[in-house]
C-alpha cells in the first residue's frame, strides 16, 4: 500500500494513544478518520474485526521515524510494553499540555505513577468521566507528593509501588470514612481537616451549581495524595511489612506507631467497626504485591476513540449528588472507586456480588478470621517445606 505524506504532519504527544494521532491528523487535513485508520492499520494476527497500527504505514504517512513514532506512543513499541505499568484506560491530561498540540484533544496513556502534571501542577489522575482542570497552584504539597512518589518508584520498582499507593489511598479512605461517620472522633489534630481544607480548595462550596460544576471524585484522591505517598513509603518497605507480620505484639505495634506520625490513627474502634490498616498487617503484609485487574489492549474495531459508558455517567453522577447532600462525607466515594478496585477485591480474598462486601471484608479483624489466616499460613508454610526438600533432593 503506497501512502502520501501529509503536508502537515504533527509530531505525536508523549504518551498519546495512535488512535487519538490519527484523528488529529484527520481533522488538520480535512480527511475521513475511518478511512485514514484503515489506511495505517491491518487486522489481528487472531482474526476478527480488532485492527492494529502498523508502525511503517504511519512513519510513511507523516514522515517521521518508526523510532520517533514509538518513542511517544508506547503501543508503536516492539517488544511491546508491560502494559501492567499502564493505566487500562486513555485519559485526557493536563489542560495546558494539551492546549499545544493542534488538531483537537489529545488522549493518553499515563503510567500508574502520573497523577500530577509537574510542568503545570495540575492534576492528571486518576481518570474519571470529563473530568474538570484541577490547578494546585494553591496547594504545593500535592505537587511535592509526585516527586516523592517518583523517588519511591525508582527506589522500590513499578509492582511494589503500585501496590503500596493504592493501599495507602484505601487506608486514607477508611480514616476519612471513620471521621465522616463518627465527627466526635475528629479533634483538632485529625488528618480530617487538612483533607477537608484541600477539598475546599479543589471544590468551592459557594453553591449548588458551584459544587456540581467543579465536582470530580478524582479531586478528593488528590486531598489525601500527600499522605498516601507518605504511607506507600512504609508499606512498600521490605523492613516495614516484615515488622507489620512480625508475630510479637510489640514489634507490630512500632508499625502502628510509624502510621500515627504518618496520618491519624487509630482512627476507629477496632472492636467494633473494624481496622482496615490491622487486617493489612496481618493479611496481606507477607503477601505478594496485587497486581492490575485489567491491562490496556492496543487493538480496537474502530478509529474512534470509546465513547463514555453511561454506567460511568451515572456513577458521577450520583457521585456529585452524595457529595452535595451529604455535606462533603466522602470517604466511602473514595472507598468504591474503581481506581482503587485492586487492593479493595485482592485476589486471595472471596468474591462479593457488592462492594460494600469487599469493603467490609477488607477491614475483619475478628478472631475467626484471624484463626482462618493462621490455618492458611501454616498450610503455606508446609508447601514451601516440601518445595525447598524437592529442590535440595534434585
Amino acid at each position: 500500500m503506497l501512502l502520501r505524506r501529509l503536508p502537515d504532519p504533527v509530531p505525536p504527544a508523549r504518551h498519546e494513544i495512535p488512535v487519538s494521532y490519527i484523528r488529529r491528523l484527520a481533522n488538520l487535513h480535512g480527511l475521513d478518520v475511518s478511512a485514514l485508520w484503515v489506511q495505517v492499520t491491518q487486522r489481528e494476527k487472531s482474526g476478527g474485526m480488532r485492527r492494529v497500527v502498523v508502525p511503517e504505514r504511519l512513519a510513511a504517512l507523516t514522515g517521521r521515524s518508526v523510532h520517533a513514532l514509538a518513542d511517544a506512543m508506547p503501543e508503536l513499541r516492539d517488544p511491546q510494553p508491560d502494559w501492567r505499568m499502564f493505566r487500562h484506560t486513555p485519559q485526557i491530561g493536563c489542560r495546558r499540555c494539551d492546549a499545544r498540540p493542534p488538531g483537537g484533544g489529545v488522549l493518553r496513556l499515563l503510567p500508574h505513577h502520573r497523577y500530577v502534571c509537574l510542568r503545570h501542577r495540575t492534576w492528571i489522575g486518576p481518570p474519571d468521566a470529563d473530568w474538570p482542570a484541577a490547578d494546585l497552584s494553591e496547594l504545593p504539597d500535592i505537587v511535592h507528593a509526585q516527586r516523592r512518589h517518583l523517588r519511591l518508584l525508582r527506589r522500590r520498582g513499578v509492582p511494589l509501588t503500585f501496590d503500596a499507593v493504592l493501599t495507602a489511598f484505601s487506608f486514607c479512605g477508611h480514616i476519612w470514612n471513620s471521621a465522616d461517620d463518627h465527627p466526635k472522633q475528629r479533634g483538632p489534630d485529625h488528618i480530617w481537616h487538612t483533607w477537608d481544607a484541600r477539598t475546599r480548595v479543589l471544590i468551592p462550596d459557594d453553591d449548588e451549581a458551584t459544587v456540581y460544576g467543579s465536582y470530580n471524585t478524582s479531586k478528593l484522591f488528590s486531598a489525601v495524595y500527600p499522605e498516601a505517598v507518605s504511607l506507600a513509603v512504609i508499606i512498600a518497605s521490605p523492613y516495614w511489612r516484615r515488622v507489620a507480620d512480625a508475630r510479637s505484639p510489640r514489634e507490630r505495634e512500632r508499625f502502628f506507631q510509624e502510621i500515627s506520625r504518618r496520618s491519624t490513627y487509630p482512627y476507629d474502634d477496632a472492636s467494633v467497626f473494624g481496622d482496615a490498616i490491622a487486617h493489612w498487617s496481618n493479611t496481606d503484609s507477607w503477601r505478594p504485591p496485587s497486581q492490575p485487574l485489567r491491562t490496556y489492549s492496543p487493538a480496537r474495531a474502530t478509529g474512534s476513540p470509546p465513547p463514555l459508558h453511561r454506567a460511568q455517567s451515572r456513577r458521577d453522577e450520583k457521585s456529585a449528588a452524595w457529595f452535595s447532600i451529604s455535606k462533603r462525607r466522602v470517604g466511602a466515594t473514595l472507598l468504591r472507586h474503581n481506581h482503587i478496585r485492586p487492593v479493595i477485591t485482592r485476589e486471595w480474598r472471596p468474591d462479593y456480588e457488592r462492594i460494600d462486601g469487599a469493603i467490609w471484608h477488607s477491614t475483619r479483624v475478628d478472631e475467626d478470621f484471624q484463626a482462618e489466616i493462621a490455618r492458611e499460613r501454616a498450610a503455606l508454610g508446609e508447601f514451601l517445606l516440601k518445595i525447598r526438600a524437592a529442590q535440595a533432593k534434585a
